[in-house]
């Protein structure tokens, strides 16, 4: 295990912990951290021909309610035989001192990680297979009875969003570095306008094309990943942070904005959304519900990338490109609001 790597872990107090709380594990075994992430530093354990993946906390002060490992865990655990594809849910460690904050161990999934939305390493005849399938995952996952995986307790019930707008706006005065008209504008105008709430169901959050990862050849989901932000809420709050990705530019984002979808054989957002209607059975939305929920969503990863900003002013952030993406709050939360004054006459 190199140092750099892995800093701070100690393996042997880790490959006590692991043998005694994983069934099969057995040591010695090689463990290195994945690159990229901006939350939850993420390793792939090797021990023999066994693989698996731990997720722990960062190291450093955190803000109130962030890298919540244990609700990754828990989450992962309950949809086991759901129909949502997820990791096997090996052992929770809540005990700080054996690696120096909690985590969890799960099993690698073996298959592929899409990190651009244009696919540009897929065939394009196989693209809209693939964008089928994650939303038909994303339907699935708001479909499940939650009540039933004893999950009732997962969430706060009622006013989801005026919640999430609250939290967020919290979460972004306390990482802020400067000042941000447009998240300030939006900090105003999003409690007033919340549209009428929905039946709750799972959200994940942070429900993207990266983080779920696909058979190594077919076009099937085997594993949603990156449950930190999973809670009970708004499915479209969920589908529209999907959505956020064919409104920002393709260049900086690796997202759809800007491209010829069509050339690409990748489904517009509006027949992304039909589909989903179509799968929830559900009415069409009207033009300033989407919009809302859009600009939500983009007021929601500003906050959140502003807190990757801070993190990596502070030195503590668990990717070296910290800095870089943490400057996109910025114009991210300019791109909310020209949504809101486009649908809303807002000035």
């Amino acid at each position: 295990m190199s140092a750099p790597a892995c800093a701070g872990l100690d393996p042997a107090r880790l490959g006590v912990w692991l043998a005694d709380h994983v069934e099969g594990f057995r040591s010695p075994f090689g463990i290195r951290q994945f690159p990229g992430g901006q939350s939850n530093p993420t390793y792939l354990i090797e021990s023999g021909s066994a693989r698996y993946v731990l997720r722990r906390k960062p190291g450093g002060k955190l803000l109130p309610s962030a890298h919540a490992v244990e609700r990754e865990y828990r989450i992962i655990a309950a949809l086991a035989g759901s129909g949502v594809p997820v990791a096997r849910a090996r052992a929770l460690c809540e005990d700080s001192s054996v690696i120096g904050t909690p985590f969890y161990v799960m099993d690698y999934v073996e298959g592929r990680t899409f990190w651009d939305d244009a696919l540009p390493e897929v065939r394009a005849c196989d693209r809209r297979a693939i964008y089928d399938e994650l939303n038909r995952v994303l339907a699935t996952l708001h479909a499940v009875d939650f009540k039933a995986l004893g999950l009732e307790d997962y969430g706060k019930s009622g006013e989801y969003i005026e919640r999430q707008v609250a939290r967020w706006t919290k979460q972004y005065r306390a990482s802020a570095t400067e000042p941000i008209d447009a998240m300030d504008r939006l900090i105003d105008w999003l409690p007033q306008h919340v549209p009428p709430a929905e039946a709750p169901a799972i959200v994940h959050g942070d429900y993207r094309l990266d983080n779920v990862i696909f058979h190594p050849r077919e076009a099937r989901i085997l594993a949603v990943i990156d449950w930190e932000l999973s809670t009970l809420g708004a499915p479209l709050a969920d589908l529209a942070y999907l959505c956020m990705r064919w409104h920002m530019p393709a260049q900086e984002y690796r997202a759809l904005g800007g491209l010829d979808l069509q050339a690409l054989e990748i489904p517009t957002e509006s027949e992304f959304v039909a589909a989903y209607c179509r799968r929830r059975g559900r009415e069409p939305l009207t033009p300033q519900t989407w919009a809302y929920y859009l600009a939500f969503n983009m007021f929601r990863l500003a906050a959140i990338l502003q807190g990757v900003l801070a993190r990596g002013l502070q030195g503590n952030a668990s990717s070296a490109t910290a800095v870089e993406m943490g400057r996109r709050a910025r114009p991210l939360a300019a791109l909310a609001w020209q949504i809101v004054c486009r649908e809303f006459d807002a000035k």
